[in-house]
């Protein structure tokens, strides 16, 4: 599955542990990543900064769904059911 076009569900929702240019304490769940471009695509996308686990992701139906409203409930639920202290 390819991501969809203006989406960015996992650059916003996700949590990431591991420093970003911009971020060097990482990001948390629901802010926008400071590589984030206002197209919605990846400043850093292909380049070694960008951390492993953002190239690691890849797009599936389940966790896409039919829209980018699906991707962002599917990824705030994960994020929330796999945090610490939850």
């Amino acid at each position: 599955m390819i991501c969809r076009n203006g989406c960015a569900a996992c650059c916003i929702s996700a949590s990431i542990s591991t420093p970003i240019p911009g971020m060097p304490q990482g990001k948390p769940a629901g802010q926008p990543c400071v590589q984030l471009l206002p197209d919605l695509r990846c400043a850093i996308f292909g380049q070694p900064e960008r951390p492993l686990v953002c190239g690691m992701l890849q797009a599936e139906p389940e966790m896409c769904g039919d829209s980018r409203e699906d991707a962002m409930d599917y990824l705030t639920r994960l994020e929330l059911a796999t945090s610490p202290g939850k």
